[in-house]
């Protein structure tokens, strides 16, 4: 997952995605026109790989649908964990200034 957030185009399509659910390729492709079809599907094909973009079929449409479940995912496990110490820090800085400004007035 990390390899196909690490480069622009893919999280361009991600925001795509994300603006506006179950696009077709030529839609994806109508964005990006400085890219070939074929550069589009590749970068999908890396999306879909990881789990970050889902297909169905649309009669001869293929479309593709955002998956946000495992950026929650990568959240919770990484982004949460080292943010967890600063967090309890800023609330006990808080507290601390709370009671601090609490006994000045008492």
């Amino acid at each position: 997952m990390f390899k196909a957030l690490a480069d622009g185009t893919r999280r361009a399509l991600l925001d795509a995605l994300f603006v506006r659910d179950g696009q077709s390729v030529q839609a994806l492709c109508d964005l990006f026109p400085e890219m070939t079809r074929f550069g589009v599907m590749k970068h999908l094909a890396v999306l879909e790989q990881a789990n970050l973009v889902v297909t169905h079929r649309d009669g001869r449409q293929k479309l593709h649908h955002l998956n946000p479940i495992p950026i929650q995912q990568l959240a919770e496990r990484w982004i949460a964990k080292y943010a967890q110490p600063f967090a309890r820090a800023m609330v006990g800085l808080q507290t601390t200034l709370e009671r601090d400004t609490t006994q000045e007035t008492a």
